[in-house]
């Protein structure tokens, strides 16, 4: 009997129960709070293997691309059971990458944002309110659906240290210039408890590669300014491969401050952004599948491909 199901919106409520059950089937997982949301949600770490290769992927950092915390799940429990069986994730030996590699994942970074989106917020609860009253502001931006930020009207994938300045100009110059469903980068970089979260997360473990999921366009972003190397193009391309996605580079008012950006600059080890599915967000989860058949091969990729 599965844990993680696709059949139903992905809230925060089910996502920690999920977490609790993988944890009782599974003892080998390690999960514990690396912070906490505006609203006092936990910010869930979860690590599986013990290799020395640190590898690190992410999802739902904007609340209406929830489904990629989904994914993150549903991919951690078929590892975790493959690797309890003893049994072979896809074609590869799941102990061999369980003793060569150490696999971290938050798949909710934006717990809050996600309770709007999903159902898990009720409209007569008085944080719905405030969200509504951030929304009002945006009349074109279909609410709750449209929205991406998190309780602060802050998008969260605009508040990393990687020319901050320059995504603050293109957005304050686009009318995002004050709390929004989604694109306000914030008054500064780091001032929101969730980015700081992943932020001190990365600094804590250094990881060797990092994959940021959000939806959607079936694309791979491989580069941030000139913040690249052959390896990551080599790996960025298997990932292309194996997954059918296009590797891209990302559209200039929207390549700077992000998640990935910064690990690009900071580290110059490969990062990513993969836009998962097609359509418009939130994607509909009959869509899932679809998306986890595609996505499988980068996820395990981002583990063992190593080019020389």
């Amino acid at each position: 009997m599965d844990i993680v199901t696709s059949n139903s919106n992905y809230t925060y409520e089910k996502y920690k129960n999920n977490l609790i059950e993988l944890k009782q089937k599974y003892d080998f997982l390690e999960i514990g709070s690396i912070g906490k949301s505006i609203l006092g949600k936990d910010i869930w770490g979860i690590k599986i293997g013990k290799g020395n290769k640190k590898v690190f992927y992410n999802g739902a950092i904007h609340a209406n691309e929830w489904i990629t915390a989904v994914l993150l799940m549903k991919f951690l429990e078929n590892y975790s059971k493959a690797y309890n069986s003893k049994s072979k994730l896809n074609e590869y030996d799941s102990a061999e990458i369980y003793n060569s590699v150490s696999l971290y994942l938050v798949p909710m970074v934006n717990p809050d944002g996600v309770d709007l989106v999903t159902g898990g917020l009720k409209n007569v609860e008085k944080e719905y309110r405030e969200y509504e009253k951030i929304a009002n502001n945006f009349p074109r931006i279909p609410f709750p659906d449209g929205w991406k930020s998190n309780f602060n009207g802050v998008d969260l994938n605009l508040q990393f240290p990687a020319e901050w300045r320059i995504a603050k100009e293109i957005k304050y110059s686009q009318g995002f210039n004050k709390p929004a469903p989604r694109d306000f980068p914030g008054f500064g970089p780091l001032t929101e408890p969730e980015a700081l979260s992943i932020y001190n997360f990365t600094l804590y473990h250094e990881f060797e590669l990092v994959i940021a999921y959000h939806t959607q366009g079936e694309e791979i972003y491989w580069k941030f300014l000139n913040y690249q190397t052959e390896k990551a193009k080599k790996i960025g391309l298997k990932f292309a491969e194996v997954s059918g996605y296009k590797l891209s580079e990302t559209p200039y008012a929207s390549g700077f401050a992000g998640y990935k950006d910064w690990f690009l600059q900071q580290y110059q080890k490969p990062g990513y952004t993969i836009e998962a599915g097609k359509g418009i967000n939130p994607l509909p989860i009959e869509q899932f599948n679809s998306i986890y058949e595609k996505n499988i091969g980068i996820l395990i990729q981002g583990m063992v491909y190593n080019p020389e």
